[in-house]
């Protein structure tokens, strides 16, 4: 069972199923998809049970409020990501430092073009600047994903403190999701947005290594 669906039925004080389990999970689902498309204003619960033929008083014994499902999305996506993270970790153990940072920056510019998770990421950013919840969701995120490429980045190069390589995570965050961003331009062409790609990792790449 993903930790996200555990997490959110960790307070119920009745046992829950598999197939209770095999429920949270498609509701889950279904509000990333419309939360995606149509962003906060049009995720509501009562929607959700009408779409997944449930009672709304069923969806509400798994999510308590609309505010707990989409932190609940949001970290089932972080956990994906975790995992990717963790995956490269396993499978590229004899690469280099450097070739398993490319990957991971490349799984990272993947994940976020897909369309719903872009989605997910962009209305938490709208939120955020009028939204306290939203607010405290994106701090949360931030903090995992630099927090990921602080562990990639840490001890590459001799002359990069540990503080130092946590300033410079918060940079290469910040140029990954800025690039999420640029692809909203609908009009940018492949090539670009590839040379694009090829700056983001040379620049990740003298991020981690240059004094």
């Amino acid at each position: 069972m993903p930790t996200t669906v555990q997490t959110s039925l960790k307070n119920k004080s009745s046992v829950t199923t598999e197939k209770g389990e095999e429920r949270a999970q498609q509701i889950l689902q279904a509000a990333r998809l419309i939360f995606a498309a149509e962003g906060y204003a049009g995720l509501s619960m009562r929607r959700l049970a009408a779409e997944l033929g449930m009672s709304l008083s069923n969806v509400q014994h798994y999510y308590q409020s609309k505010d707990l499902l989409i932190e609940a999305v949001l970290v089932f996506i972080m956990n994906s990501f975790q995992s990717k993270i963790d995956n490269i970790a396993n499978t590229m153990d004899h690469a280099s430092r450097i070739e398993r940072l490319n990957s991971t920056i490349d799984m990272f510019l993947e994940e976020l073009n897909d369309p719903v998770t872009h989605g997910v990421f962009f209305e938490i950013w709208a939120l955020a600047g009028r939204n306290a919840f939203a607010s405290s969701l994106m701090d949360k995120m931030l903090v995992r994903e630099r927090k990921s490429i602080f562990k990639l980045i840490q001890g590459m190069s001799p002359d990069i403190s540990d503080q130092q390589a946590m300033q410079r995570a918060v940079l290469i965050v910040a140029q990954v999701e800025g690039l999420m961003l640029f692809r909203l331009h609908k009009n940018t062409q492949k090539d670009e947005v590839m040379a694009l790609h090829r700056a983001l990792r040379q620049a990740v790449l003298n991020l981690a290594t240059l004094p």
